[in-house]
């Protein structure tokens, strides 16, 4: 579903080359998959370029068998906000709105109608266990609620994948191992890629598959 050839982007860290090298891998459709690897690894460059949000300066992102890391913004645009969606470490939810409010935002932004997407947004927060929070600000949640809010959000236009940069790097373990065991849970159940940027062992351990990085470079697979 997703596949990424020979992927390089590189950029100066300190005096310092740092990026993506040539990297290749090959996500099914409805698979948990971890970028691992310690911070500086590239996993979060990764991330990105396999989000449309940068472009890398070699290789191609094919997305369910089309090639679009080089297709004009505008139309990468498009994409990311009704094929893709993000889950981010700060959960970046919009202060001033519910989570009703929040997760129905991109599809407002996508032209669906107020009705339909309180439908959709009401039905993706009840699947994450926030139906009885639907009408709480970001402040009045928890971390873990912040947090499954952002993912109903990323789910809620029905997207081909979704990419996670360290989702659980601001919750307690309590929190973070029933996160991923969701996200788990959604790719199976609704065969939705989730792709996870992480070096925390307890994501790690929940992937359908894990792709190892160091130094920007893909670490051969045992």
């Amino acid at each position: 579903m997703l596949e990424l050839r020979n992927l390089t982007r590189a950029y100066e860290l300190g005096g310092e080359r740092a990026g993506v090298f040539g990297v290749s891998l090959d996500i099914p459709k409805g698979c948990l998959a971890v970028l691992a690897g310690p911070s500086g690894s590239g996993k979060t460059t990764l991330l990105q370029l396999a989000g449309l949000l940068d472009t890398p300066d070699e290789g191609e992102v094919i997305l369910d068998g089309e090639a679009v890391s080089g297709l004009p913004e505008k139309a990468r645009c498009d994409l990311r906000l009704k094929r893709l969606g993000f889950v981010f470490q700060a959960f970046n939810l919009v202060p001033v709105l519910s989570a009703l409010e929040n997760v129905m935002l991109p599809l407002q932004l996508q032209g669906v109608t107020e009705e339909d997407a309180r439908g959709r947004a009401e039905a993706a927060l009840a699947r994450v266990g926030l139906a009885d929070r639907r009408h709480h600000r970001p402040g009045q949640l928890s971390g873990g609620q912040q947090q499954r809010a952002a993912i109903a959000r990323a789910l809620a236009p029905d997207p081909l994948l979704v990419l996670a940069d360290e989702p659980t790097a601001s919750l307690d373990h309590a929190h973070g191992g029933p996160l991923m065991d969701l996200m788990a849970e959604l790719a199976s159940e609704r065969g939705v890629t989730f792709v996870v940027a992480s070096h925390d062992p307890s994501v790690i351990a929940r992937a359908h598959r894990v792709f190892r990085l160091a130094d920007g470079r893909l670490v051969p697979q045992d």
